[in-house]
Order: structure tokens, then sequence, then C-alpha cells
């Protein structure tokens, strides 16, 4: 009961950030200018020293070799994912313009938004070594993987018809924070002191930034334009159900191989980044290959609104493995 009270608020006080971003948007404070400012200096800036000053303080050699099971879980969760969603789309025939989107929404989470602050609200700083695995993993899916099932659903382009790929997208400026801190921590290279706080203090401004952003976007779809259909029903079954379902039976198989489990606060991180929303990019994803628009925003509106409940449910399960 306590592990419950403890998500709703921290679920709380993530909400009322997103309120205010919702309020600053919606009463015209907050202009497109500023959303798109704001996006830039999350992705480009804020983030990549938050994770470069991140690693090198929370991870060392030995904890970075540890780490790598980590992927071997999430890669294994990836997988599946996939598999079962393109299964589903067959099954339940869902049409050209939406499987790319519905593919999506069951393997690929908005971990950078939504998934890095709420891990850090519920775990704190010591797990973002774990986020940063799922991050990782994510971000390959995306971009090697979800992009490609969303660019092969395009209504417009006949079959067989090929479209170029653009590889730069494997390497956004978080990715490379992160590698980029891997190189110094393998090789031992000192960072002085000033440096360190300053991109600590840069990178500050990552958690109460991108909650804002969120406001920002559920003010832009309109909460009144939720509804839901029979595939956005679908789409989110898998986010919230299988997807994180996937994960725990991993989690808990692997570790009866093993025979030894997972950290909790590693399995917990994996578990909640596991249902976390759709990308907040979807819509935009969706838009360059002339798939359905109107769906994707849904169900990255309708995901981010109803995340709020499934976080304290998904704390209590993982609370029991």
């Amino acid at each position: 009961m306590e592990a419950f009270i403890t998500s709703l608020e921290s679920v709380a006080e993530i909400v009322l950030v997103i309120a205010l971003g919702y309020w600053l948007r919606g009463s015209g404070r907050l202009g497109d200018e500023f959303k798109g400012n704001i996006s830039f200096i999350i992705m480009k800036i804020a983030l990549p020293a938050s994770i470069f000053v991140s690693v090198l303080k929370y991870l060392n050699r030995d904890k970075l070799a540890s780490l790598s099971g980590g992927l071997v879980f999430t890669f294994a969760s990836f997988t599946i994912g996939y598999i079962v969603a393109w299964i589903l789309t067959k099954i339940f025939r869902i049409r050209k313009g939406r499987r790319g989107t519905f593919i999506n929404m069951f393997v690929n989470a908005n971990t950078i938004f939504i998934g890095l602050p709420l891990n850090m609200a519920l775990f704190g700083t010591k797990s973002l070594p774990y986020f940063l695995i799922y991050y990782v993993m994510n971000t390959i899916s995306t971009w090697a993987i979800g992009i490609f099932f969303i660019s092969s659903d395009d209504p417009t382009v006949e079959k067989g018809a090929k479209k170029d790929f653009n590889w730069k997208k494997l390497l956004p400026a978080p990715l490379v924070g992160f590698l980029v801190s891997l190189v110094f921590l393998l090789l031992a290279i000192p960072v002085p002191e000033w440096i360190n706080k300053t991109l600590d203090m840069v990178g500050g401004i990552v958690t109460p930034m991108s909650l804002i952003y969120i406001g920002i976007i559920l003010a832009d779809a309109g909460l009144k334009s939720i509804r839901f259909d029979r595939d956005t029903i679908l789409a989110l079954v898998g986010r919230f159900v299988v997807a994180p379902a996937i994960m725990i039976s991993i989690i808990l198989i692997g570790g009866s191989m093993m025979g030894s489990s997972l950290p909790t606060i590693e399995s917990n991180s994996f578990i909640i980044q596991s249902a976390a929303p759709g990308l907040a990019v979807l819509p935009i994803l969706v838009d360059q290959s002339h798939g359905d628009v109107d769906y994707a925003t849904n169900l990255v509106t309708t995901s981010t609104v109803l995340f709020v409940i499934v976080v304290p449910i998904l704390m209590q399960i993982a609370n029991l493995i």
C-alpha cells in the first residue's frame, strides 16, 4: 500500500508540471517558437549534457560490464514485441496507413520526455544507468526498425517501391552524449570539476522542461480529441498490457535460467519503461509517410493521459516480482 501511495504521489508531481505546460500553452503564453526552442534545447543540449555527467557519476568499468546483461533482456523484449505486434496486424487486419503506428505503439516508448522524468521521480538518480540501457535499445529500435515499418506502410507508395533511409537518425544527440561518455569512462579521461558542474547545471533542466513540453503537446492535440475506436484500444492494450507482460516474463524466465535475478531497481526500471506512452514524434513520422496522422496523434494523447493510471498498477505488480 505504501508503494502504491508513493507511486501516486510521484505521478501527481509529474502531472502538476505537465498541467503547468498545458495551461501556459492553452493561455497563449507559450508560442510555437518556444515549443520548437524548448525541444531543441532538451534534445540537443541539456539531455546530452545530463547523460554525459550521469554516466561518469554513476558508472564505472566494472558496473558497465555488469549492465551488459540488461541489454540482453531489453533486446529480447523488443524482438518479441515486434513479432507479436506484426502478427496482430494480420489477425485484426489493421489497415494500411495505421500498421506502422500500431507496431511502434507496441514496441517503442517515449523514454525521453516521459520515461526519464518518471524513472527519476520513482527510483531516483541511481536508476539512471538502467534507464540508459533501455533508452539505447529504444533509440536503436525506433530509428532502425520502427521507422522502417512506418515508411513501408505509406499508402501512397506502390508495393515493392524503395525509399531512402536516413542513417543519421541512428545517432541523435542524446545517444551521442552517451557514447562520448563511454569513451571518457573506458579511457579514464579526467573531466575538470568546473566543466562537470556546468554540464550538471545545464542537464538539470531536462526533467522540468520535458514535462512542460508534454503539457504543450497535450494542449495542441486537445484532450477533447481523445477517442477509443477498435484500433486505438488494441494499440493501447499492446502498450500498457502486452509490452510490460513480455518484459516481466523475460525478467522472470531469464532470472530463472541464469540462477540470479536482476537488481530490483533495474527490473523495475525496465518494466516501467516498457509501458511508457507512445513516441511524441510518432505523428510527425507518420505524416512524412502519408499515414493516418489523426490515429497516431490520438494514440500519443490517450497513452500519455492513461499512463498516469497505469504507473501505480505496474509498480504494485513490479513489487511482487
